[in-house]
């Protein structure tokens, strides 16, 4: 398997909490964020890691270089700002992959432990186009919730409306000739661009995960994360 990170983003949320580095690299537990979603990578066999950087990229490929443990590294890095929909497909221009072949995409602060050995064969298995893996939370307001009919999407709604349901984890599975069906820019938002339309017209399904759930784009959960991401860590090696 291969896989795109996106780390480009500014983090502006967090500047009360760092600002040397960028949000992937902030340091949770005395490690950089992105080593615990590398760790993860590399244990379910994922070969090859583009990391779509942007803003601070050096602080990324200087801690980085092209190797970390059994994964091959390379910097899809924006000279301007792409959107998330830009900097996935930018990255994917730098993979060696054929326009058919199945690309992991994941978000470079959001952390969602998941068989993506699993997530990957149940892709293959029922010809879907686009795969996401989903989290059911008690409180969607902060993140918007996805409709499902069986495992096929039917619906977003937008942040705002609280109560418990199934969210967008952050973690993909696509191919990039989906791009093509769709009329898109150079920058342009994979959330609004794609996935606000494309479960009208292709097979698009949820994978819904149970595992242990973090988002470090806020102060509050930044601190969290200190202990409870390497607990999570921890508890998942022992069992």
């Amino acid at each position: 398997m291969k896989a795109v990170i996106l780390a480009g983003g500014f983090g502006t949320r967090l500047r009360e909490r760092i600002t040397e580095v960028p949000k992937p690299m902030a340091p949770i537990a005395g490690r950089p964020f992105l080593e615990y979603l590398l760790d993860t990578l590399n244990k379910h066999k994922v070969s090859e890691v583009i990391l779509a950087t942007g803003y601070m990229a050096n602080k990324i490929s200087d801690h980085f270089s092209n190797q970390y443990k059994d994964i091959k590294l390379s910097y899809a890095v924006e000279e301007k700002p792409l959107g998330t929909g830009g900097a996935i497909l930018y990255a994917i221009d730098h993979l060696s992959v054929k326009n058919d072949e199945p690309i992991l995409v994941l978000n470079g602060d959001t952390f969602l432990k998941t068989d993506f050995t699993e997530f990957y064969s149940w892709y293959k298995d029922n010809e879907i186009d686009l795969g996401l893996v989903l989290r059911e939370v008690e409180n969607i307001s902060r993140y918007g919730s996805v409709k499902l009919n069986g495992d096929k999407i039917i619906g977003f709604q937008e942040k705002g409306p609280s109560g418990s349901g199934l969210i967008n984890g952050g973690i993909y599975i696509l191919q990039k000739k989906l791009f093509s069906s769709f009329k898109v820019g150079e920058s342009f938002s994979f959330e609004e661009d794609i996935l606000q339309k494309i479960y009208t017209k292709f097979r698009t399904c949820g994978y819904i995960s149970d595992g242990f759930f973090l988002d470090i784009g806020t102060p509050q959960d930044f601190d969290k994360a200190q202990t409870e991401l390497p607990q999570a860590i921890l508890t998942s090696k022992k069992s």
